[in-house]
């Protein structure tokens, strides 16, 4: 597949975009008419032609006196760094055909329900992302549900055709009579407000140095599931296999 490449802003004082912003081409965008009907043809970089980046004027300029009326999660005009777990944050995630899965619904959703995907890192056990909603009516539990339940639904189809024991484990007895699957922990995780360009990249560095912090890698460049060479090398280092990004300079 021919790889789109990354969008880079270079956030200046007063934001907006640079003189120069490169897109990915070959726009086909087909919503499908549920999260689990079957995935219409998909071409990376669909979001990214045509689409004006709302959040390099929206997030980086906000006035302080209507930051501080900004209190809903939903509020256009502010990014988000949100964190989910796998259930019982077990290392669900340490699997690479798993983290494939979940890349297409990252990508995936954040096109179809409105936002642009700035960073990200999977760990084994829980997922941070960082996204900035692009049209007022987007909304992070629609872009949590578009991403989640295909993730589930998807991976309990390639442990029942595997027979793998995992199943069992990941199989929860409600009530009598009734189970279900659960891939990731209940409730809809963190959802942080990113309120300004200081907050914003301070949190892309956490994100990238969370397999450091943790002792799993000495250089955030050696972990796979990460953004951080996507920042790094730019639209010269990107993998196909990991959602497509807005860099943010």
């Amino acid at each position: 597949m021919e790889q789109a490449p990354v969008a880079e802003f270079a956030l200046g004082a007063t934001g907006g975009l640079p003189a120069s912003v490169s897109f990915g081409v070959g726009c086909r965008i087909a919503l499908a008419a549920s999260c689990l009907a079957p995935v219409p043809p998909y071409t990376r970089g669909a979001c990214q032609a045509g689409l004006a980046p709302a959040w390099s004027d929206a997030i980086m300029d906000l006035p302080a006196d209507h930051r501080k009326r900004v209190k809903h999660y939903d509020e256009f005009g502010r990014g988000h760094e949100l964190t989910f777990s796998c259930y019982k944050r077990l290392p669900l995630l340490d699997d690479d055909q798993r983290c494939q899965r979940l890349a297409a619904a990252v990508d995936r959703a954040v096109c179809r329900r409105g936002f642009s995907l700035l960073a990200f890192v999977f760990m084994p056990e829980h997922v941070h992302l960082i996204v900035f909603p692009e049209e007022s009516t987007a909304r992070i539990s629609d872009l949590l549900y578009a991403i989640k339940r295909p993730v589930s639904y998807r991976i309990k189809e390639d442990l029942i055709a595997s027979r793998d024991p995992l199943l069992g484990e990941l199989t929860i007895r409600e009530r009598p009579g009734k189970t279900v699957f659960r891939f990731w922990q209940e409730g809809s995780g963190y959802d942080r407000n990113i309120r300004d360009r200081g907050s914003l990249k301070k949190m892309i560095d956490y994100v990238h140095f969370n397999p450091v912090r943790r002792g799993l890698i000495d250089d955030p460049a050696e972990w796979k599931w990460s953004s951080w060479r996507q920042y790094e090398g730019g639209s010269d280092d990107m993998d196909a296999e990991l959602p497509e990004i807005y860099a943010v300079n």
